[in-house]
């Protein structure tokens, strides 16, 4: 009688989406957080000047929050989550993790495995929100701007948490960040009223620090965000060689906490420093730095001289 032996089945790859789609009531509730605060900035000058309804708290809690969660994007989502430019020491990754959900963009896993699928296909088929998705011409570009700036948020897919982010699946912190991410969510939006409340001791300074802490604060953080998806990918100059169409663009450099120098950061996606000419300021490498003198964070992945001038375009 002869024993065959039965070979394991060869594992199959994962699928780039992922089987959980994003629900109806998901994308409407994206639409209400995208839509007020896209109102509220269109509102923000005739509030502050015709009406008078800014105050130096209302300010104060706006520029915290926009530090807090701008910041919990670029060191924590992207610099650190996404691409391991430095590791961190719990308390840390934590503070960057509640920081980053707090931005509400997406949650951790979500956020980071859009990323990486990002630079998979950066400018390519597969791309999530590449403004060349459409063509060449200035009606397909004009096109693809609006769907890489916001519109590709609305698609009912995601991308493959379990392909993309494997390691962050595996992280109980970060799989509680996940399921968190809602509560974060609604914290983000609330607290800003409650301070201005407190403070002022008013119902008009909480409604006040929620114009300008939760509606005008997102607004704008998230349009600084996607400027770095669309904007950087069109517009811009290219100082050191990439495979995509990243692009510099300085006047995004300091709302975006160094995020805007996109072409280096596509030619050396790990490098935790951003803006390594002379000139471009990049905050987000400052916070790093601060953090690794504390002990907080270390393997820092600072510029190499050698790598760069290697990738440097004459």
């Amino acid at each position: 009688m002869t024993v065959v032996s039965e070979r394991p089945a060869p594992k199959q790859p994962k699928p780039d989406m992922d089987p959980e789609r994003k629900t109806t009531p998901e994308i409407i509730t994206f639409g209400v957080v995208v839509g007020l605060p896209l109102v509220a900035l269109a509102l923000a000058v005739p509030v502050a000047w015709a009406w008078g309804w800014l105050s130096w708290v209302d300010i104060a809690i706006a520029f915290v929050f926009y530090m807090f969660t701008g910041l919990g994007v670029t060191v924590g989502l992207h610099r650190y989550f996404t691409h391991g430019s430095f590791k961190a020491k719990r308390p840390l990754k934590i503070a960057l993790g509640v920081a980053g959900s707090m931005s509400l963009e997406m949650s951790v896993l979500d956020w980071v495995a859009t990323h990486r699928k990002h630079h998979k296909f950066s400018d390519k088929d597969g791309d999530p929100h590449s403004p060349w998705r459409f063509g060449t011409s200035f009606w397909a570009v004009t096109k693809g701007l609006l769907y890489a700036h916001m519109g590709w948020l609305f698609e009912a897919e995601r991308a493959n948490r379990e392909k993309y982010a494997p390691d962050l699946v595996k992280d109980p912190d970060i799989v509680k960040f996940h399921k968190m991410f809602p509560v974060l969510a609604i914290t983000s939006m609330v607290l800003p009223a409650i301070l201005g409340g407190l403070i002022t001791w008013s119902w008009q300074g909480a409604a006040t620090a929620f114009f300008w802490g939760t509606l005008v604060r997102i607004g704008l953080l998230h349009h600084v965000t996607w400027a770095i998806n669309s904007i950087c990918h069109v517009f811009g100059d290219e100082a050191f060689e990439s495979r995509d169409k990243s692009r510099n663009v300085w006047w995004l450099a300091l709302p975006s906490f160094g995020e805007s120098w996109h072409n280096l950061h596509h030619s050396d996606p790990t490098c935790a420093r951003h803006g390594v000419l002379k000139g471009q300021i990049d905050l987000s490498a400052g916070l790093i730095k601060i953090f690794e003198r504390f002990g907080w964070a270390y393997d820092v992945r600072w510029p190499n001289p050698e790598r760069l001038a290697a990738k440097r375009i004459a």
